[in-house]
């Protein structure tokens, strides 16, 4: 600067005005070129942080879906296994006492179930925060945000049908069978203390209005939720492959 300065001086003491005003366009031409350079500079300096997070939110997204696809793959497997028992139990209604197996009674009074929780956390994040602006794919933010309403409905599902089974089927249960039953073969004491119990009616449980309304109900739910389950599926599978498409075209990039 101390250089230009004294040319600048030497031009205005000499009077050669022409040739002071072209050196002060050619400096101020120098110093815009000097501004967009290092405007430049800090612009690809932004649009890399922006890549990074970019790219920590969609490797972040892609851990938490291939969760999901685990959790749906086993729970669909049981839903459907469920859906199998209970239509059994419903086709058996109306057998006499002698008919009914020690299978058929272990199906009776099935009520175990084991609540789905699927992860939301990277996705919520996502849809609840500034995470979209680092975002370029316009398809895979409608994926995005369109994924927690999903969520939201299988979850519901999922409430709807353990209320089924907390308040309806395992109340008329109780009402009919000794818990005993369940257990006694787990241990010879059981065994005993079952001798000393009112004994079980299978019989007046199945054909119970209250259990067969709640089993049929139980059964429909479990079948809506084993195509919410299926339509959950293809949808994480549809999200992680165009979140991979994203992360294939990030590493090209950043090799080219």
């Amino acid at each position: 600067m101390k250089i230009f300065r004294k040319i600048r001086r030497t031009l205005m003491v000499s009077g050669k005005t022409k040739s002071y005003l072209l050196y002060a366009f050619g400096e101020i031409v120098l110093i815009v070129i000097g501004i967009l350079i290092a405007w430049k500079i800090n612009n690809l300096n932004e649009i890399r942080k922006n890549k990074i997070i970019e790219l920590k939110i969609y490797q972040s997204l892609n851990e938490e879906l291939d969760s999901n696809l685990k959790l749906l793959d086993s729970s669909i497997y049981r839903y459907e296994q469920n859906i199998k028992t209970i239509s059994n139990t419903i086709r058996n209604i109306g057998l006499q006492p002698e008919e009914l197996t020690d299978q058929l009674k272990e199906d009776v009074v099935l009520v175990n179930y084991k609540l789905t929780q699927l992860h939301d956390g990277a996705i919520n994040s996502i849809n609840s925060t500034n995470k979209f602006e680092f975002m370029e794919s316009v398809l895979l933010k409608d994926l995005i945000a369109s994924y927690p309403n999903e969520l939201d409905n299988f979850k519901s599902q999922e409430t709807k049908i353990e209320n089924i089974i907390t308040n309806h089927l395992k109340p008329e249960i109780e009402t009919h069978i000794s818990l005993l039953d369940i257990v006694s073969h787990r241990d010879i004491g059981f065994k005993t203390a079952k001798v000393w119990t009112l004994p079980s009616n299978y019989i007046d449980l199945i054909n119970s209005r209250a259990y067969q309304n709640a089993l049929i109900d139980r059964l429909i739910q479990t079948e809506i939720q084993l195509a919410n389950s299926n339509s959950l599926k293809q949808k994480t599978h549809n999200l992680i492959s165009k979140l991979n498409k994203e992360l294939g075209n990030y590493e090209l990039n950043t090799i080219n």
